[in-house]
């Protein structure tokens, strides 16, 4: 069982910056794939980036966001800069060990309740 917390998450003017964390509980944490996703208001949730041994950052946010981990720590971030207001969501942390490199929500095992980004014009 994992335990995900988000934080980090606000109110941002556009072309600010924050950075989101995900803390996760238990001692096999480097054994995770973690990823975050987003869900924009009447929008599906979707893949924003996911780290395991490499990175990868998709197309919407590719240049502006970068995900890292701290396995001493058990947290992965999502640093977010150049923020515009397409930006606005829910943030999720997710993991999952049996389908490293997922971008698909279904293949998920753990997910935290997420963290609101609002992002002003």
């Amino acid at each position: 069982q994992v335990h995900l917390v988000e934080s980090g998450g606000g109110l941002v003017q556009a072309g600010g910056s924050l950075r989101l964390s995900c803390a996760a509980s238990g001692r096999t944490f480097n054994t995770y794939y973690m990823s975050w996703f987003r869900r924009a208001p009447g929008k599906e949730r979707e893949f924003v980036a996911g780290v395991g041994v490499a990175t990868y950052v998709a197309d919407s946010v590719k240049g502006r966001f970068a995900i890292s981990r701290d396995n001493a720590k058990n947290t992965v971030y999502l640093q977010m800069n150049s923020l515009k207001a397409d930006d606005t969501a829910v943030y999720y942390c997710a993991a999952d060990r049996r389908n490293w490199g997922s971008r698909s929500t279904y293949a998920y095992e753990y997910w935290g309740q997420g963290t609101q980004v609002t992002v002003s014009s």
